[in-house]
């Protein structure tokens, strides 16, 4: 279930929804929806809190679903002593939710690694230490020009899982 949430722009939504299909050829685009309330952090920073986002999609999911949220909203997690540390994505492993935001990726055509390195999660995968792999750890920065695919162990793994890749 791919969920546009918020602001985001139309040629994204259908972008990713595009590249979804190549992947799960069932994927579900739902209608554009506002972003809930009770993830909205407010001042100073305005932004959305990502894992109450997931907990709102995962009481939505139905068995087998996965729902991914996708945003041009600025998104964040606690990290370390940092309550409200903005990030590009979440997603719980394994889950059936997660989020992505296209606010801090540089070059926007890249939204979709973000987009799939969390659909990773939520298959079970953790962060990967190949460099080039979808599944690397972001490390506080936008890494999506270097990377360039899923390793052989992570693309295994999703294989087993019934990703067509």
């Amino acid at each position: 279930m791919l969920l546009p949430l918020g602001k985001i722009n139309n040629t994204t939504v259908k972008n990713i929804y595009d590249s979804l299909q190549q992947i799960f050829p069932d994927v579900i685009l739902m209608k554009k929806e506002f972003m809930p309330a009770i993830a909205y952090t407010g001042p100073p920073r305005k932004r959305y809190r990502a894992d109450t986002l997931i907990h709102w999609m995962n009481r939505r999911a139905k068995e087998n679903e996965v729902f991914l949220g996708i945003t041009s909203f600025d998104i964040s997690s606690t990290k370390k002593d940092t309550a409200d540390y903005g990030i590009m994505g979440l997603g719980f492993r394994p889950g059936k939710a997660c989020v992505a935001s296209d606010f801090r990726v540089k070059v926007k055509s890249n939204f979709f690694k973000i987009a799939i390195h969390e659909l990773g999660h939520t298959a079970g995968l953790n962060h990967c230490p190949e460099k080039t792999c979808f599944m690397r750890d972001a490390e506080s920065h936008d890494p999506t020009g270097e990377e360039k695919e899923f390793c052989k162990r992570c693309k295994s793994f999703l294989i087993g899982k019934g990703w067509n890749l």
